[in-house]
Parts: structure tokens; C-alpha cells; sequence
């Protein structure tokens, strides 16, 4: 369902005007009146006296979000929320409120994006001791301008998160006309913020198919899941595949994928390994020596697995000519065992990991995603886009990044369930 009459405009710093929208509300057609609604300002925290016990050391040559302590209001799953704390009202002290005032550079040393922060050697601080830090920060946050059955526009207030704020819930006899996107410290909104629901579901779940692609780029995996014989799938790829950051194996994408695929087809017989290396993309298994866990003969080819569903955002790194050259060898490896393909595009990632400057991001940039679309066409491999998903997630009224659990690369429970989605598209 596409509402492409929905037209929003900025009104002000914190305003927006709803120009026109139809919604539908319990079945009905819903006609907005034109109305200004106001935005609450970001989400703003000042958070005082908050007790660290045995700061480490600031480790300058880490990752910028593992170089000491973190933040207790901007942690993510295993990282911080990044450029959320204004860094200049930071501060440590001995005591919460009075004590010392330690000095940055000379006792302690705090990263400007990330604000990871720990002690340094030779400083005030003793090792072991206790600090207490002052800061200011945001929070993120979705609001929801929602339209009733009256036609009357009204703006509900997102719960405020470090990493993954969810839209509120909206109540009984209202519909979504837009999201706004609040992220902290935003100094006013701007057209980048404002996100009408134009088309709230993704398509390919509207579309009946006539016939399954697994039939005919699949066709040994698919004549097993018809017949009911055990269909050996190995998951291999990343962090991802290994589990970050779903909230328990169940929601894993692969798990879920099988489970819609069992209940899709009550008959079939679905047997799941999982070969997930966390930080590794493909060459890292090719390298590793013989008989060790992560080894590629020992982790993927031995198993024999009749079906391979393939997912390594670290990949995305090569250009098509890379992956012509170095796809091209596991194809062969896989042919040579008699196993089916499925190559899964990545999710999104940070922004700035995508060179993109917004996180409205519904085209991929990604030259690896263009050289996996070209690849799987070329040699008529099965391709589970799920990259399309994430794109369409600004139709759908959310900012993507408010999936990663981590802030950079680690999708929650919603983007698992995205991939298998993708995948399941093909049967």
C-alpha cells in the first residue's frame, strides 16, 4: 500500500506541517486536516556523580569505542553511542560533586567521538581507585505524528534509547502518517528527519509468486524439501551468522529462516549447522591452516552441506572485480561437493562506513553489493537482497541505524528477521 499523498513540511526548528495525508484507520480512508504539529526538542541528559570503579587505562591505539570506560547512558550493546556526549562538559572526580578535579591529558584521556575514557600513567588517578564523572548527553529518539479517526493530527513521543529507539506503539483507532527521527543533540530538524510512511510494507510480502525460485536455482535443495529428506544448511559468515546481535539463537536470521521455512513446508526436513567467525570475512577462513575450527575445508567443505546461505558484511570491502575473481573459486569448491549457493546481501551499516553523509540511505552505494548482484546473475546463483530491505526502510518511516544494536554493524532481532525474510523470498 503506497500513501504517496502524504506531504510534509518543515515549520519552524521544532515544527511540522502536515500538508496533506490520507491514512487508513481500521479500514477506513482517513483525510488529515492540515495541521502544524510541535516536535519535543532532543532528548537532553546531565548526568552527574556516575561512580566508575578501577578505571583502566586509556588505550589511544584501540578501536575509538574500546579505548577505556564507558559511559553508562551511551552504551550500546558493545560499544557507545556515538557523538552523543558533548565532550567539553566532561569531567572526573574523586569524590561525586567535590574531591579532586582531574586534569584531561595529564590524568586521564577521553575519546572526542566514542567517549571512551580511562586514566593515564603517571596522572592523579590511582589504579584501582574510584572516579566519579560528570557529562552531558542525548539520547535518541522516533516520534510518531498519527492521525485519528476524526482526521485530527496528534504527535506521540518515542521512549529515548542510546542505539535502538523503537517507534512508539500507536493506540487503538489511530494510523501513522510519519515518524520523525530525533537523534540527540540535533540542534533543530531538518528535512532529513521528517519520515512519511509512504509504503509501509515491504513489497515482495504483497506478491504472490506463481513459482519459487529455489525451483530452478535451487533445484536439489528444493526437491528435498518436497520430498522431506534431511536438507543439510550451513550458515557461514560473520559476527552476523555467529549471532551479534540477535537477542537469543532463536532470532538468529538463520534460525529464523529455517523455522519459516519448516512451517512453510511442513514436510521438509531442515538441518542447521552455523560456521559464523566474528571480525573474518571470507579470505579469513581461506587462510586459517589445516585442522584448525575456522579452517574453510574444515569449517565449510567437509560438512558437505547440500545448501550454503552465505552472509559477510567484512566483505564488503571488494569491488566486482574482486568478487568475479574470488567467488568465482568458491563456486568451484562448492560444485565439487555437490552444494547449492545463496549469496546474502549485507545489511546497512554506519553511515560513514557507506560514504553516505544521511541515513536516509534507500540506494545502496555499496560497490560490493552492485558486484554480488552481478556475480549471482552471471552464474545463475541464488541471491537473498537484503540490502533492498534496509534501503526500504525509509518508505517504511525508520531510520535504519536504529537496528544496530551496536551503533556500527550489529542488527537487532528486526534485521534478522530481515534476512530471512530476503531469503525466504526464494522459496
Amino acid at each position: 500500500m503506497v500513501l504517496s499523498n502524504i506531504v510534509l513540511k518543515l515549520a519552524g526548528p521544532w515544527q511540522v506541517s502536515v500538508e496533506s495525508a490520507t491514512v487508513k484507520v481500521q479500514g477506513r480512508n482517513i483525510k488529515a486536516h492540515p495541521t502544524v504539529v510541535t516536535i519535543d526538542q532532543s532528548t537532553a541528559l546531565k548526568v552527574r556523580g556516575e561512580k566508575h570503579d578501577s578505571l583502566p587505562n586509556y588505550n589511544p591505539t584501540a578501536a575509538p569505542w574500546g579505548r577505556g570506560a564507558r559511559p553508562d547512558k551511551l552504551i550500546t550493546f558493545e560499544c557507545t553511542a556515538a557523538g552523543m556526549m558533548d565532550v567539553a562538559t566532561f569531567s572526573i572526580r574523586s569524590e561525586a560533586g567535590s574531591g579532586i578535579a582531574f586534569e584531561r591529558g595529564k590524568d586521564f584521556e577521553i575519546e572526542s567521538l566514542w567517549a571512551t575514557f580511562g586514566r593515564v600513567d603517571g596522572g592523579s588517578i590511582p589504579a584501582g581507585g574510584t572516579v566519579f564523572v560528570d557529562y552531558d548527553c542525548g539520547l535518541n529518539r522516533i516520534d510518531s505524528i498519527v492521525v485519528n479517526k476524526a482526521g485530527k493530527l496528534s504527535v506521540l513521543k518515542g521512549e529515548p534509547h542510546a542505539a535502538t529507539p523503537h517507534p512508539p506503539v500507536l493506540p487503538s483507532g489511530t494510523g501513522l502518517v510519519a515518524n520523525v527521527w530525533v537523534p540527540g543533540r540535533l540542534a533543530a530538524l531538518t528535512a532529513d528527519n521528517l519520515y512519511p510512511v509512504v509504503e509501509p510494507v515491504y513489497p515482495a510480502d504483497l506478491v504472490k509468486q506463481t513459482h519459487t525460485q529455489a525451483e530452478t536455482l535451487l533445484p536439489k535443495s528444493w526437491a528435498k524439501i518436497k520430498s522431506g529428506e534431511p536438507l543439510k544448511i550451513l550458515a557461514w559468515g560473520d559476527s552476523v551468522t555467529a549471532g551479534g546481535q540477535a537477542s537469543d539463537a532463536a532470532h538468529t536470521y538463520q534460525r529464523v529462516f529455517v523455522d519459516r521455512l519448516k512451517a512453510k513446508y511442513p514436510r521438509s526436513n531442515p538441518v542447521l549447522t552455523t560456521a559464523g567467525w566474528g571480525g573474518r570475512n571470507t579470505d579469513s577462513f581461506l587462510k586459517e591452516p589445516p585442522g584448525t575450527q575456522y579452517n574453510f575445508d574444515h569449517a565449510v567443505i567437509e560438512p558437505k552441506p547440500d545448501l550454503i546461505v552465505m552472509e559477510f558484511v567484512n566483505d564488503a570491502y571488494m569491488t566486482p572485480e574482486v568478487i568475479e575473481q574470488k567467488y568465482s573459486y568458491l563456486l568451484k569448491r562448492f560444485q565439487e561437493i555437490g552444494a547449492e549457493w545463496i549469496i546474502i546481501t549485507p545489511h546497512y551499516v554506519r553511515p560513514d562506513w557507506m560514504n553516505s553523509p544521511t541515513v536516509r540511505v534507500e540506494s545502496d552505494p555499496r560497490p560490493y553489493v552492485l558486484g554480488v548482484r552481478q556475480f549471482c546473475k552471471k552464474h545463475n546463483i541464488a541471491i537473498a537482497d537484503t540490502s533492498l530491505r534496509w534501503g526500504h526502510l525509509v518508505k517504511e518511516g525508520i531510520p535504519y541505524t536504529t537496528l544496530l544494536c551496536n551503533s556500527i554493524n550489529h542488527p537487532d532481532d528486526r534485521g534478522h528477521a530481515m534476512f530471512a525474510a530476503a531469503i525466504m523470498e526464494l522459496f
